[in-house]
């Protein structure tokens, strides 16, 4: 398929590509040099990359209705039949119509665009924080740094993004993106803090397994990264996600034991789902456990969790490890939680993730709403037992 026999353009280009013809006349009119081509399947719009911008489209498409769209650039390394085809199948594929028009690639490849999509957006992704508390005392222990994805054309979730990574063998890849974006926020905010005279930060940071055993994350290496962007290992924890399995435990045993030394902190995510065993664990003597948010939600009034988290905190205090439950919505659940001897908390009930590190909910507000809830409930029992029931009447047939 050949799109414009005669390309004049000397700058980068891009390509957008609806199935509404008025949308993209309207796109072509607004910018200079900008081309049109009808296809079977849709309309094409080239344009030089500076005007034929996100931006722009969305004004556009916003007077029409919103239709679907989709832009890619177009890969000057290409030969120019082939870097067109590229261009449109990418296009294609972020409007999200590809599978109306015929064109839907293999998972892999839909992975490999939504990665590749994923990583020109350097400057676009934001970094939540949501902090971690002493469910004792309600002290605010550190901040847990969720990436969140922000990819207009093609939304996806953190999770989908790491499963394609993994899928496609990007992991590494995909941590090393992230943790360079985690440690040049955290460092600006760090570089506020210490101007303001507040304490620095403490900071959790999620890992998969794969990576910690990657030469660029070596503890050395790391601990450098983590310096040059001016904070300090001892005010780091290290989340080992459990998205991949541990083939070999003992590399990841000897980077850990690298990692404490230098001062990182190092926490098992997800205790009790997935791959994260009590074999595991124990092997790898973390500082922190973390326990799965489907085993404190509704602890309250489930026996079986109660029974779990009880064996984790016997087994964190024997292996030095300190327990963190994760996904705390109810005062219920709190209060259990604390009663049962665990250490640290997040979630919403605690604090909502924020772009900038918040203070936690006062723990003795949440308590004493519980406890007023709890009175108020029994004093309702009682009234509703003092109230004399109706006594039924007997009918008497005539």
């Amino acid at each position: 398929m050949r799109f414009f026999s005669a390309t004049k353009a000397t700058g980068p280009q891009r390509l957008l590509w609806s199935r509404d013809i008025r949308f993209a006349h309207r796109l072509a009119q607004a910018i200079d040099d900008g081309q049109v081509l009808e296809l079977e399947s849709g309309t094409v719009v080239i344009g030089p990359a500076a005007e034929l911008t996100d931006a722009l489209a969305a004004e556009i498409a916003a007077q029409v209705r919103s239709p679907a769209y989709g832009i890619a650039s177009l890969d000057t390394s290409l030969p120019e039949g082939e870097r067109h085809i590229t261009a449109l199948s990418e296009a294609v594929l972020l409007s999200g119509l590809a599978d109306r028009i015929g064109m839907a690639p293999s998972t892999q490849v839909i992975q490999t665009k939504t990665l590749d999509y994923f990583f020109s957006l350097r400057n676009v992704h934001q970094i939540a924080f949501q902090p971690i508390v002493e469910l004792s005392s309600g002290t605010l222990y550190e901040y847990e740094c969720l990436f969140r994805p922000n990819m207009p054309m093609l939304p996806q979730s953190i999770t989908a993004i790491v499963h394609a990574a993994i899928d496609t063998d990007r992991s590494i890849e995909l941590d090393a993106f992230i943790v360079g974006l985690i440690l040049a926020r955290a460092g600006e905010l760090e570089r506020t803090r210490r101007e303001a005279g507040l304490p620095s930060l403490r900071l959790a940071i999620n890992f998969t397994p794969a990576s910690l055993l990657d030469s660029q994350f070596e503890a050395k290496a790391l601990a450098a990264m983590v310096n040059a962007a001016g904070l300090s290992p001892r005010n780091i924890t290290l989340e080992c996600t459990e998205q991949q399995a541990v083939s070999d435990v003992v590399p990841l045993m000897k980077q850990v034991k690298a990692l404490r030394r230098l001062g990182f902190g190092f926490a098992i995510d997800d205790a009790g789902a997935g791959y994260a065993s009590f074999t595991l664990i124990a092997a790898l003597h973390p500082s922190i456990i973390k326990i799965d948010r489907e085993i404190a939600h509704g602890i309250a009034r489930d026996d079986a969790k109660q029974a779990l988290v009880e064996a984790f905190v016997s087994f964190g205090r024997r292996i030095g490890a300190r327990l963190l439950a994760e996904g705390i919505e109810k005062r219920s659940d709190l209060a259990m939680l604390t009663s049962l001897g665990v250490d640290l908390g997040q979630g919403y009930l605690i604090g909502k993730p924020s772009f900038v590190p918040l203070p936690p909910r006062r723990m003795e507000t949440l308590r004493l709403d519980a406890a007023r809830r709890t009175v108020s409930r029994k004093v309702s029992q009682k009234v509703a037992a003092a109230v004399p029931k109706p006594r039924p009447r007997t009918v008497h047939a005539k």
